[in-house]
Formats: C-alpha cells, structure tokens, sequence
C-alpha cells in the first residue's frame, strides 16, 4: 500500500515552482526545518560517502553580503531558510576512515571486516586516477541533495527555489569553505511565497512524457 497517493505526489510537484519571490514576514517553524534538514541527511550518494556539506545561512549579514555580489536576487535575504550546498574538492585516507568508522558503528560490524571496502574506497578515489576529479563527481552528488531538497520540500508544502546563480566564489570567501575542504556548487531557498509573485499562477511548462521518455 502506497504511503502517498499517485495523485497527491504528483499535485505537490505541480504545486512547486521555482519561487522568485518569498514573503520575508513568514518563517518555517522549527520542526519542519529539521525535517528538512533530516531530508538532506538521508540524501543518497555514491558509495554512501556523502561528499558534501549544507551550510544554512542564518546570519543577515551575511546573507546580505552575498546578495550584494549575486545580481541583488531577493530570495538570498527574503527566503525564511538558506542552503548553500557545497561539494567536497578532495578526498583523503581519513575521510575514508571516517566513512567506514561510521559504518562499522551504526551497524554494529567489526571495523576489521571492513577493511576490504575501505582500501577499495581509497584505491578508487584517493589514490587512483578519480581523484583528479573528485570535486566533479562530489558536484553531480550535491545535486542529488539539492533535487531531494526541493522534493521533499515541495511535500511539507515549502516553497524552494534552485538558485545557481549565486557568487560561488564570494560563498567561499564568506563562509571559509575553501578552508575546509570544500566549495560551493549551487544554492537552494526556502520559505513561503508572496502573494504578489506572478510565477505561482504561471502554468508549468515541460515537454510531453514521449518526448522526454525512451522506452525499449
């Protein structure tokens, strides 16, 4: 038995829409934001290694500071939350440790019988030649989290907004992500929208399913 409706999933996708403007007065409570956060955790990635971290702006300032260098858009300072998603730019023998620590863990395995994925891990992206494009492969991951985001907010009746066109450098600059490890790829705002947004009366435009849709 299906948790969700076919017909309620697909109403809140088509209820979503990339919101240009937030009503700043409107905050997501505090409970439905850690769903949310909880959602971004739960984000699946390769190998389960998570290369990413979500940095939530809460500081006005800062987010002010960031839509001064990003064209002025609204949703940086007007959104209630904002998302910088960011993707690991290397990976190291510790990171892997970590991983496979945390495994062992949670699922209460001796650490030792891991020891064949972890040097599998560490062979494949630490020393081998996908470590030259460990940020790429990390980038395409924190797109995932981003389309789970939007997704799951989309359920809770959040409205987001994907925003690619932040100052990926001044993000890095302001939050010490280069410091890190780590580099901004891409940005996601949620809140509520303003009654005066004209996007959310515009009809949703895609192509037809067979037009997008190979089926052999």
């Amino acid at each position: 038995m299906s948790i969700i409706t076919n017909d309620r999933l697909l109403d809140r996708l088509r209820w979503r829409y990339a919101t240009k403007q937030f009503d700043p007065t409107r905050k997501i409570s505090a409970d439905t934001w850690r769903t949310l956060e909880e959602s971004l955790v739960l984000t699946p990635s390769s190998f389960g290694l998570q290369p990413w971290a979500f940095v939530v702006l809460t500081n006005p300032l800062v987010r002010e500071k960031l839509k001064a260098e990003s064209r002025g858009q609204s949703q940086i300072t007007d959104s209630s939350h904002f998302v910088i998603f960011a993707a690991r730019t290397s990976l190291d023998e510790s990171y892997v440790d970590r991983h496979v620590n945390r495994i062992a863990k949670v699922r209460d395995v001796p650490l030792e019988g891991l020891a064949e994925q972890r040097e599998r891990l560490v062979n494949l992206l630490v020393k081998g030649p996908r470590s030259q494009s460990v940020k790429e492969w990390a980038t395409r991951q924190a797109y995932i989290a981003l389309g789970n985001f939007l997704t799951s907010a989309a359920l809770l009746g959040i409205d987001t907004c994907a925003m690619e066109g932040i100052n990926l450098a001044k993000s890095d600059e302001l939050l010490g992500l280069k410091e890190r490890g780590l580099a901004a790829v891409v940005a996601g705002a949620a809140g509520y929208r303003a009654a005066d947004d004209k996007g959310a009366k515009l009809p949703k435009v895609r192509f037809e399913a067979d037009d997008v849709i190979l089926r052999f």
